[in-house]
């Protein structure tokens, strides 16, 4: 179990962890998480450029974003994917965020770790940045993998999935896997993007709008679960979490995103 010592700060039922979640997964009670939601690095910080504003500018976000050969990238995302497998109920799912420069190894690594995949959701972005080098077609996607635990080679994991409350938002009919998130402002294609309403606090630079994960939760979780971000970043999950009457553990080793994080907690 974490100790006082792990928690940067908690309140009622939201707690942020700081440190190396490879060894904060290690200390949450086995099978305790219903749901987890994560957005890992996508490893694109290679030396490209983008476009944010109608400028041409760097896609370097940070040393824990530096590029990685695909054997690399495969055996990241298995580490810490076998780790939520641990603290993860049986019946319950995790949901990976990602764009094509991760996403098919981060699906190997589910695989290879126990997982069934249960959907492909696709995010498409109304507003993407423009397509600097000419050269191929303008990226306006995001990829959210939903997978459940593979219990035996025949048996997979039961998963909750509010199939009512998406129909209802989906004006009475069944939600595909295919979505539209309005108000997204065009920014670092890969990065993902939220208005900037929901930035005034500071932004990380793969921050996730707000509508996105409040229709992520709100099919995968029920009230009173308890959801987990071992990617913390800016915390719009653990925000999203607690307005919806979740628990949260949100684990990140950047210390300005923690204090980011809880300035828009402090302020909700």
């Amino acid at each position: 179990m974490y100790t006082k010592r792990d928690i940067y700060f908690q309140e009622d039922n939201f707690t942020l962890l700081k440190g190396d979640s490879f060894k904060l997964l290690k200390k949450i009670e086995p099978k305790s998480v219903d749901m987890i939601f994560a957005d890992p690095p996508y490893f694109l910080s290679s030396g490209g450029i983008s476009c944010q504003n109608g400028k041409q500018v760097s896609v370097n976000k940070g040393e824990w974003d530096y590029s990685k050969t695909i054997e690399d990238r495969i055996k990241y995302h298995r580490k810490w994917i076998a780790l939520c497998r641990d603290v993860l109920k049986d019946n319950g799912t995790i949901m990976i965020s990602s764009t094509l420069h991760s996403v098919y190894a981060i699906g190997v690594a589910l695989e290879l770790e126990g997982y069934s995949i249960i959907n492909n959701i696709i995010w498409r972005k109304t507003n993407p940045a423009p397509n600097l080098a000419c050269r191929c077609f303008t990226h306006s996607t995001e990829t959210i993998i939903w997978a459940r635990k593979q219990l035996t080679l025949k048996k997979k994991g039961t998963h909750y999935f509010n199939y009512e409350a998406m129909k209802e938002e989906n004006g009475g009919k069944q939600m595909k896997d295919v979505w539209d998130i309005e108000d997204v402002e065009p920014e670092f294609f890969e990065s993902g993007t939220a208005p900037k309403s929901e930035k005034r606090y500071g932004k990380h630079p793969t921050q996730k709008p707000i509508a996105l994960l409040t229709r992520l939760i709100t099919a995968a979780s029920k009230e009173g679960d308890l959801i987990l971000d071992p990617f913390n970043g800016s915390g719009t999950t653990g925000i999203v979490a607690v307005s919806m009457n979740r628990k949260y553990i949100g684990i990140e080793l950047d210390e300005d995103f923690l204090e980011l994080t809880k300035k828009r907690y402090l302020n909700k």
